[in-house]
């Protein structure tokens, strides 16, 4: 085997949540590109001809959709069973759907308190769980989280993005301690200050974006395709002996 050999996906499905755009939308086009077909599961994806869609069928691979609204437990279980019933199993999983609540924390309520731990934590764990029971029964599989600077820091007026960013670091090591052994790689990757939906109010005020960009020493706001990389070294076998890592893809900002 050639080291470029390691890297090729062929023969593999990956199941990537929030993949409609953005960094899950990157990050599902970058598996397809190395080999992998695609299971697309987003809150609103389309069922057919969807943009990720599209792209994953133009490089020869298969796309699946489903619709799932990670923040009722219900209907996570509902898609779950629909995976199997479907006969469905990934060998890569990819958690990236998340969700963010932008208030201060003397502010911020209840329900989004719920709401974004639900999406971010919650629902990446029991999704982990029942693919990742198949992956350990068959001696194989990945699993990848989408962490985020938040793992390690405590961000600003978003205490439950914080709290759960930070529990997916854990989660991700937990998983990692338990599976590796059983041929299951978990990992995660934590995005830096990445041009998205997300981060559109901090792209849009002009003093914090400012502030940021001259934090970054690459200087410059990330892309989605600064994904394509990290993820299918961490869903292949190149990866191999990665085990509850947190590989941070930031320009620079956690270096400073």
């Amino acid at each position: 085997m050639t080291i470029l050999s390691s890297f090729d996906l062929s023969g593999k499905t990956a199941l990537v949540t929030g993949c409609k755009r953005g960094i899950g939308r990157g990050m599902a086009e970058a598996l397809a590109s190395a080999g992998a077909d695609i299971i697309g599961v987003s809150a609103s994806l389309e069922t057919s001809g969807s943009e990720v869609e599209k792209a994953v069928t133009a490089m020869g691979r298969t796309f699946r959709a489903y619709q799932c609204d990670f923040s009722d437990r219900a209907a996570l279980h509902a898609f779950v069973a629909q995976l199997e019933a479907d006969g469905v199993a990934p060998d890569i999983l990819v958690n990236n759907a998340g969700t963010i609540k932008r208030k201060p924390a003397a502010e911020h309520p209840d329900a989004w308190w719920d709401e974004v731990v639900e999406v971010n934590l919650s629902a990446q764990f029991v999704l982990s769980r029942e693919i990742g029971k198949g992956m350990v029964a068959r001696g194989s599989g990945k699993i990848i989280f989408t962490a985020s600077l938040l793992t390690f820091q405590g961000g600003i007026t978003v205490p439950g993005y914080a709290a759960s960013k930070g529990g997916i670091g854990q989660l991700t090591k937990a998983l990692a301690n338990e599976w590796a052994g059983k041929g299951v790689n978990v990992n995660a990757i934590a995005p830096g200050y990445i041009a998205t939906d997300n981060t559109q109010a901090l792209q849009d005020d002009a003093a914090r974006s400012k502030a940021i960009l001259e934090r970054i020493p690459q200087g410059r706001w990330g892309t989605p395709e600064d994904f394509a990389g990290p993820v299918v070294f961490l869903a292949s076998g190149a990866s191999n002996y990665v085990n509850g890592e947190i590989l941070v893809v930031d320009g620079g900002w956690m270096g400073r």
